[in-house]
This record gives structure tokens, sequence and C-alpha cells, in this order.
């Protein structure tokens, strides 16, 4: 099938893809392109559902549990129905946890994930400008890449774009990125995008894109490339609506303690809005 042979060729050839499912309707698109990419790499779906044990728990008491319990149940088979249909075998694994992204990247350790694909939860006004906790935590932790697919969102692999800010927490992005458009010929436009917070910053971006450039070429791989200004979140999220990306591919910055939580306000804000999916690559 020309679909899977995009879809190998875009990720790669994906060993153990790890679905990271919450159970609620914003699971959606993420199950439908973990499936898709386990059928395109022929490997085994791990399917992680984490049932967080908080106060709720507590004070509801054991109706509570065997509700959320059941509901879980009816989630998974929903699931193997789904990847049946498409010829994929799943692995389900239910933990109980009081912190999910804990028992995630957990999870991805022991099954020596190449990636991590989960959801994102709808918000609106202020909230969604922040990722959920667990989300945010899952991506700064992750010992690989972290796919995160909105609800309705759709990997058509065709166009992608790269958002660095030229630091060596974006070479594995441009890695990815580079390698994409060249393994890929379903791919028809790579663009890479660089933001510059203030005029005296715009020469610096230039540099910075012109070196992706370089780099590409060397490759084999053309690169069209795009210098904005502005609030860097702000200017990735449009451009990559205006230019209808449907995937956008960025690093993070290495950080440690309580930095590391807050995973760094550009990609966190760029994943909360944008209405693509976003691939979070790891400099480990």
């Amino acid at each position: 099938m020309n679909e899977d042979k995009y879809r190998m060729n875009l990720m790669g050839e994906l060993e153990s893809i790890l679905l990271a499912t919450d159970g609620s309707e914003y699971s959606g698109g993420a199950i439908k392109e973990a499936i898709n990419f386990a059928r395109a790499c022929k490997t085994v779906l791990t399917v992680l559902r984490v049932l967080e044990y908080n106060s709720e728990f507590e004070t509801e008491g054991l109706k509570y549990v065997d509700e959320i319990e059941k509901k879980a149940a009816e989630h998974f088979d929903m699931i193997r129905t789904a990847a049946a249909e498409q010829n994929v075998e799943c692995d389900i694994v239910v933990r109980r946890s009081t912190q999910a992204y804990e028992t995630i990247i957990d999870e991805a350790k022991k099954t020596k994930a190449d990636i991590i694909i989960m959801g994102r939860r709808g918000n609106t006004g202020l909230k969604k400008l922040m990722l959920g906790s667990q989300t945010a935590k899952t991506i700064a932790y992750a010992p690989c890449k972290v796919l995160v697919v909105p609800k309705d969102a759709e990997i058509k692999g065709e166009n992608i774009m790269l958002a660095t800010d030229g630091s060596k927490y974006s070479e594995a992005a441009q890695a990815e990125a580079i390698m994409m458009a060249k393994r890929c010929p379903f791919v028809k436009n790579f663009l890479a995008v660089s933001v510059a917070k203030s005029e005296d910053r715009v020469a610096a971006v230039e540099r910075n894109l012109a070196k992706v450039r370089e780099v590409a070429e060397k490759a084999g791989v053309k690169v069209d490339t795009l210098a904005l200004k502005g609030d860097p979140y702000k200017a990735i999220v449009n451009a990559s609506m205006e230019t209808d990306r449907d995937i956008v591919i960025m690093g993070t910055h290495g950080r440690t303690g309580l930095e590391r939580l807050l995973m760094g306000s550009v990609a966190e804000r760029v994943v909360a809005l944008a209405m693509c999916s976003i691939l979070v690559t790891k400099t480990l």
C-alpha cells in the first residue's frame, strides 16, 4: 500500500511503538496514527492506559474504581477492534499510578520504544496556552521522540515543517526532518522556519536557516526557508496553519530539575496550540 510506504519512509522503521491513551475522545487522532504506523512498520503496538489514583478514588470508593476500569476495558476493546481491522496486533497494558507521566516513561524504557504517540486534550482561553502537566512532563522526560496528535489531525506526510532556533537542541529535529524529506517520496514540500524575537536577531536567524539549507542540500534534499519575527510560539503556529502543514518537527531545550518539567515554553505552547501533529525530538 502506498500509504504504508509513505508512513514507514516518513518516520523510518519503528520497531517499538507506544501509544499512551487517556481513554478520552481526544485520543482519537493518536489512536488512528499509532495503528497506521504499526501497520506500516509491521510491528506490535503497545497500548498503555494509566489509571491515575487520586483523591477522587479515595472519596468515591470501590464503585468509582470499578466504573473507571469498566470504561477503560471498553476503550481497549474499541482500540483492539480498530487495530484488528488493519491487521495490527496490540499489547494492552494497564497501570495504576498517581503520576501518569512516570508510568509512561517507565513503559517506554521497558519496551525500548522508538516513539511515544499521544493525544492532546482540547482547552479554551488561557488554558489552551499550556499543555496538561502529564503531557508536558512526558515530553520533558521521554527517552525517545514523542508524537502529539490533536483529535482530528491527520498526518498525510506531504507538507512538513522544521521549527529550529539554531541551538544544539534543534539538531536532532533538523536531522529528523531532513531524513523525512529524503526518505519519503510523498513529501511535496519541506519548510524550515526560525523566529527572531527582535530586529537585532534577524541576521542570526537567517544564518541559522542558511546552515539548514547547506546540510539539507548536502543530503540531496530541497528545503524552503522562512525567517519570521515576533513571539516564537505564535509565529510557528501561524506559519504551520498558513502553509497547511500536517506535521511540525521541533526539539526541546535540555534542562534539569524544575526547569525540565516546564519543557520549554515555546515547544509546550506550539504543541498545545497547533492544529497539526507535532513531533518532538530528543537530544539525550
